[in-house]
């Protein structure tokens, strides 16, 4: 009986010669590991990424690719769903019925966004979900939080540096220079979708010079966006994976990891290309991601607690939350992305859970 070490060794024997001269040292550009130290960091890099990546797919249906049926609206423009989410909405899977959505995607680089919020009747219940591209919920909005009074509230990117303007009453730092607002806003009954609507036409989006009424500053560079579908996840994870960290400044937990992934050619600055990879590369890949995903889905499984047939567990929180826990993270983003922090909602899953796909396990309603 082969031991898992011996059926890896295999398959890269196979790999490295069906290789044979051909080999393109794309790796060997930078400090190369050995075959299972690569295989390990491809492992550990692929959990460390998958909410980066699935985060990225969301933005790209929701906010960059104007032909996608999930298209919703430019970055910086709120996009109010005033009904109830179907079958139909597949970018974000098992969204909930009682809270229809608003959905904006935030662009930090040229300056911070400003978000309005209505008065709201206390008896309804909403919240603004703040959630950057590291997956992070970084702060709330709502009833809940921040009550329901009216307010003007400043999201910021990783490096902004300012005074907090009058009027402001609170100012929120996203770790990534894209970011997510998921607004929830309760609907009592089929007969009251038209004050749900209501309350959505009083969340208002705009620029911080605008609302401050002074010129704009120059805009941010024009970014060319790597198109991103299924098909494209499975090879090129780590291509998305390299294109999103250059907007996601290093915070110190993350600075193992990423030292780990730029021995693969992986970070800010660099050009993965899995396509000009030798056979021999290709399988310390691919036998890292599976890895990763199987540790993915086995924690899935055991995590949390039973209770009468549903598993409950928190996945949830902000970058201290996780404190570097990337397996937690990759678990939660799979199981159901932009789901909310414990004391915001606690949603059960089915135990055992069912088997998903990570491009398309993403779970917004909670």
């Amino acid at each position: 009986m082969f031991t898992k070490r011996q059926l890896l060794r295999g398959s890269a024997a196979v790999a490295i010669a069906a290789a044979g001269s051909k080999s393109t040292p794309i790796l060997a550009q930078v400090n190369q590991p050995s075959f299972f130290a690569a295989k390990d960091i491809a492992e550990e890099g692929f959990i460390y990424g998958l909410p980066i990546v699935m985060n990225y797919a969301v933005m790209y249906e929701y906010a960059i690719d104007r032909s996608s049926s999930q298209y919703k609206a430019p970055f910086n423009q709120i996009h109010n769903e005033a009904r109830v989410f179907t079958y139909k909405d597949t970018a974000v899977i098992t969204p909930n019925s009682d809270t229809p959505y608003s959905m904006l995607f935030i662009d930090l680089r040229a300056e911070p966004i400003v978000l309005a919020v209505p008065a709201v009747d206390p008896k309804r219940y909403y919240s603004v979900m703040l959630c950057d591209a590291n997956c992070y919920n970084y702060g709330y909005i709502g009833s809940r939080a921040t009550g329901s009074e009216p307010g003007d509230y400043m999201v910021v990117g990783p490096n902004w540096q300012g005074e907090t303007p009058r009027g402001i009453k609170k100012v929120f730092r996203s770790t990534t220079q894209f970011s997510a607002a998921a607004y929830r806003t309760q609907l009592f009954g089929p007969d009251d979708i038209e004050n749900v609507a209501k309350v959505q036409s009083g969340y208002k989006v705009q620029p911080l010079s605008k609302y401050l009424n002074q010129p704009p500053p120059p805009p941010a560079p024009e970014i060319k966006f790597p198109k991103i579908n299924k098909e494209l996840v499975k090879t090129n994870f780590f291509e998305y994976l390299d294109f999103a960290l250059q907007f996601a400044p290093a915070e110190p937990v993350e600075t193992e990891v990423r030292a780990k992934l730029a021995r693969i050619g992986v970070g800010p600055g660099k050009t993965f290309d899995f396509k000009t990879l030798s056979l021999k590369q290709k399988a310390e890949i691919a036998l890292g991601m599976k890895e990763g995903e199987r540790k993915v889905d086995e924690y899935l499984a055991k995590a949390g607690t039973d209770v009468d047939g549903w598993r409950v567990a928190s996945y949830f929180g902000d970058s201290a939350f996780y404190n570097g826990n990337w397996l937690l993270r990759a678990a939660g983003a799979k199981g159901g992305i932009y789901g909310n922090d414990a004391v915001a909602a606690n949603m059960p899953t089915p135990s055992p859970l069912p088997q998903v796909s990570y491009r398309r396990s993403m779970h917004s309603g909670r």
